[in-house]
């Protein structure tokens, strides 16, 4: 039987289902990943009559197949979080220039590294879902940069196995700007059982959103400065974005001046809603903030907050532009 071609479609749902893992697969074509999220250009895409007409389902062996046919670009860099400080503007940063691939978010991803496949089948699926979003489906691609869900610093000894020699970044904030986001609206990973077993589950009972935002924060700062440190990520402040671009992302990344620029030009505008004008937000989320909650993440999310910041002074270079 002549191999399956998938030229022009990406994995854009993986689950199992009767015991069996299956790859629901999108047809893309050249269309680049430019959305804030994956899902988004997923939604896009799944618009197309083509794909309304047509769909395509596999086993999960069809990555690997697909991988050992037409090998991708290894991943050259992973982007962690702790959500709501900036990461999105890095990818939206990145997406504008042309021989990028920036995958932000996949849910495909996530399932495969919380799944509870064999490590040894899961580290083959991994491999074989990123060589399939590194297919160069325009021809000069060169790099495969994959930002993952703020919950995933729970499965980066893992992801670190499958790619030892891919350099990382954590991103992360002030915590209580943080916290005031998620209640305004909270992301999945701080809705108590929405998500699931994940690292932040302290497995205690908590007293109202404040108390339970607050401790899962903690857990998440907690967890990207332990890796950080022992697993060499670069720790970046929300407040350095986005003059970074031009100085440590611009190292990390290995951008050239031009690339940088037009990096830097997609700051103009909100990284989610890129038909909205960035604002600074910092200083209204803090006066936002209520009695209780600066309270409860202090005691939660300060200490590993300033672990983070100690372990980033060590790579800041005195050429770096200085945080505001």
């Amino acid at each position: 039987m002549a191999p399956v071609n998938f030229d022009g479609w990406l994995p854009i749902r993986i689950w199992k289902t009767a015991g069996q893992w299956q790859v629901d697969w999108c047809w893309f074509g050249d269309t680049p990943l430019h959305q804030p999220f994956f899902r988004e250009a997923v939604e896009d895409a799944l618009r197309l009559p083509f794909n309304q007409a047509f769909r395509r389902q596999t086993p999960l062996s069809a990555l690997m197949d697909w991988q050992a046919l037409s090998p991708g670009l290894p991943p050259s860099a992973f982007i962690l979080h702790a959500s709501r400080c900036g990461s999105t503007l890095i990818s939206q940063m990145l997406a504008r220039l042309d021989d990028h691939i920036v995958v932000s978010e996949p849910p495909p991803l996530d399932a495969l590294l919380r799944s509870d496949l064999p490590n040894e089948e899961r580290r083959a699926a991994i491999a074989g879902l990123l060589s399939a979003y590194g297919q160069r489906r325009r021809g000069m691609e060169q790099r495969l940069v994959i930002k993952l869900d703020a919950w995933n610093i729970g499965e980066w000894p893992l992801l670190h196995e499958c790619f030892p020699d891919t350099p990382w970044l954590f991103v992360y904030r002030d915590p209580l700007e943080i916290a005031v986001s998620h209640l305004r609206r909270p992301g999945l990973h701080m809705v108590p059982g929405a998500l699931g077993d994940c690292v932040l589950d302290d497995d205690l009972p908590f007293e109202g959103r404040e108390d339970f935002i607050a401790r899962r924060l903690g857990r998440l700062l907690e967890a990207g400065w332990v890796h950080c440190r022992d697993s060499a990520g670069l720790a970046l402040n929300y407040s350095e974005l986005p003059d970074a671009m031009s100085g440590r992302l611009a190292r990390f990344f290995k951008l050239s001046a031009a690339q940088c620029e037009l990096a830097l030009a997609a700051t103009a505008q909100h990284a989610k809603q890129p038909s909205q004008p960035f604002v600074v937000d910092g200083e209204h989320k803090r006066r936002e903030a209520s009695a209780l909650l600066q309270a409860r993440v202090e005691h939660c999310a300060r200490a590993p907050y300033a672990a983070l910041e100690r372990l980033r002074a060590l790579t800041i270079s005195p050429t770096d532009p200085p945080s505001p």
